[in-house]
């Protein structure tokens, strides 16, 4: 929304189900899927797809392959797309030439068709296979059209100036130690990260003796709403644990009915453009 506002043509992708299903980034814009292609979202000038496997794995095959129909033909056989899953690294290889593709398009003028990506990735142990994948398929191939492709992606994800990760997580024990640990994953595989967005931040009416006393009380007995309380000293907790372990901007984010969205997204849009900077 920030970027699409402010001027930029704007390509909102999701990681696809191979399976297909449900989108939840297009549900979110009243659309229950998404299609492999951009197509407009709603909001002026902003647009949105799925980055599908066997989409890249069809462009690749294309693109290395004359005869482009009959690899596509095969590679839509359900038996063989099982298959090519199946094998390591070749669902990832797929995720990553797509999304290379749609960073690498143009308009007629010569000018990026998207000025802004952004991608919302799936889980730690996958975002990381899809990061690594580079400097893992230029060690076992040196020459060669997967090379090639290898560097232009390493281009822009290894590149602070062009790419940045933002790890979304919950302020609770668990996400937050994951989290940690993707920052890490991230650097390890030179991908610059912007900061850490903790979302769903419980309200905190007490004051700091107030939640003493109440610490006091539940060291002593069960109360009604001790689970919300211990909820509130756990996001405190995870806080101050972010704070500690990496050097990163937090945006947190209130926990909000679903009609406090609109309010939600301008607040987002406005810390996020504080927190990147003037550029």
């Amino acid at each position: 929304h920030a970027a699409a506002a402010s001027g930029k043509r704007t390509l909102l992708t999701e990681i696809g189900d191979p399976d297909g299903g449900p989108s939840s980034i297009g549900r979110v814009f009243g659309r229950e899927q998404l299609t492999p292609d951009p197509e407009p979202l709603g909001p002026d000038g902003l647009r949105a797809c799925h980055v599908l496997a066997t989409r890249g794995q069809e462009l690749f095959a294309h693109s290395v392959v004359p005869a482009g129909p009959v690899v596509r033909t095969a590679l839509r056989s359900k038996t063989l797309r099982k298959f090519v899953t199946a094998v390591p690294s070749l669902y990832e290889l797929g995720v990553f030439f797509h999304l290379l593709t749609l960073l690498k398009q143009t308009r007629p003028d010569g000018t990026p068709e998207h000025e802004v990506i952004v991608a919302d990735m799936p889980a730690t142990g996958q975002t990381l296979a899809l990061t690594s994948l580079p400097e893992i398929l230029l060690d076992a191939l040196p020459d060669g059209p997967i090379p090639r492709y290898m560097r232009e992606g390493q281009a822009y994800l290894n590149d602070p100036e062009r790419a940045l990760a933002w790890v979304v997580t919950l302020p609770e024990i668990l996400p937050v130690t994951e989290a940690i640990e993707l920052i890490e994953g991230l650097e390890a595989t030179h991908v610059a990260t912007g900061g850490v967005v903790l979302n769903r931040i419980p309200d905190d009416p007490f004051q700091p003796d107030e939640r003493e006393a109440l610490e006091s009380l539940l060291s002593r007995e069960k109360i009604h709403g001790e689970l919300s309380l211990r909820r509130i000293a756990t996001a405190r907790e995870a806080r101050r644990r972010l704070d500690a372990e990496c050097d990163l901007p937090v945006i947190e984010l209130p926990d909000l009915a679903k009609k406090e969205a609109a309010a939600l997204n301008a607040s987002l849009s406005e810390r996020w453009r504080a927190a990147m900077g003037p550029s």
